[in-house]
């Protein structure tokens, strides 16, 4: 099997230490003095540095944590068994940060809380998804997703009263009903349909000019996987396709997605767009590709560094 590099946001060396979740466990690991805890600022990650941002893990005492309006997630263990948390500190107002590019398809902004030292700022992970060590995109694509769930379902599915936080993070249990909820990751399909030495490609009203990637959509309940590759690529392009398989997986915690890397070949090339879906389809050939990844084709921009579609674009390209 031939080796390629690791996926983006799949590169966790944390054990995860499900056993430790109970609440005497977490509160004797919150105490232990090598305690480190990541911080995420609406969605944004605490990183040092510019060109090579690394991940801040701080002490469990730092100033900066008084901010958080609830206890930590508790993501696991390093190798010396020194606990990892994070802690969510939305409720801080920033009152430079630039309100226009927040949670924007390239947030660019940096924001600063007074607590900090200089060099530290929260970034927007995928922004910077490309310049991220794969343990430390992987260790703050799991924080994003986890407190991305717990904004979003405050209150017990069942009964609709207010649930708390359990399991270190990891579960709400609803004081009411009892009921217990659970994190939840929605399956998308993301698919490298080919046709001879072309392949498949889209774009979303809103991208940036020239931005295309590969076709992509969520699975529907009572779906397989090669199900949702014919149906997604024929909804949004009228390209029907045949043979389906697998080739690699993506957490995407934008907010709580896992992308299922696939391949599939198209039976026709004829492109019968629907407008809701995209703004436009293009078939384009390894030669037209390989010229946009080198910057040399203005009107293909590739899909981002660190994103799925682009590795398999590569991998793709790779065959040759």
């Amino acid at each position: 099997m031939p080796s390629h590099p690791p996926i983006t946001f799949a590169g966790a060396t944390l054990d995860r230490a499900g056993h430790l979740r109970n609440a005497s466990d977490q509160a004797r690991l919150r105490a232990d003095p090598v305690a480190r805890t990541a911080v995420i600022w609406r969605g944004k990650a605490l990183f040092e540095g510019q060109e090579k941002p690394f991940l801040r893990w701080l002490p469990l005492d730092a100033p900066i944590l008084s901010e958080a309006a609830q206890d930590p997630v508790f993501l696991g263990l390093d190798a010396s068994g020194a606990p990892h948390f994070a802690h969510d500190i939305s409720t801080w107002e920033d009152p430079d940060a630039d309100t226009a590019l927040l949670g924007q398809f390239m947030d660019t902004s940096q924001n600063r809380h007074p607590a900090m030292r200089p060099g530290e700022a929260f970034l927007d992970i995928r922004a910077n998804m490309g310049l991220l060590s794969p343990e430390d995109a992987a260790h703050a694509a799991t924080a994003r997703g986890v407190f991305a769930w717990h904004q979003g379902h405050g209150f017990c599915a069942r009964c609709g009263h207010a649930s708390d936080v359990t399991l270190g993070g990891w579960q709400r249990t609803c004081p009411a009903c009892k009921a217990s909820h659970f994190p939840r990751t929605d399956p998308v399909v993301i698919m490298l349909v080919t046709h001879g030495q072309r392949v498949l490609l889209g774009r979303s009203p809103g991208w940036p000019d020239g931005m295309f990637s590969l076709l992509a959509g969520f699975m529907e309940p009572g779906e397989t996987i090669e199900a949702a590759v014919r149906r997604e690529t024929f909804e949004e392009s009228g390209i029907s396709v045949g043979e389906v398989g697998y080739m690699a997986s993506q957490p995407w915690p934008f907010p709580a997605s896992l992308m299922i890397g696939c391949w599939g070949h198209a039976q026709d090339e004829r492109i019968t767009l629907d407008p809701a879906e995209l703004e436009q389809a293009i078939w384009a050939t390894k030669d037209e590709i390989r010229a946009s990844l080198a910057g040399n084709n203005p009107a293909l921009r590739p899909a981002r560094k660190g994103a799925i579609a682009r590795t398999l674009i590569e991998r793709w390209l790779a065959e040759d």
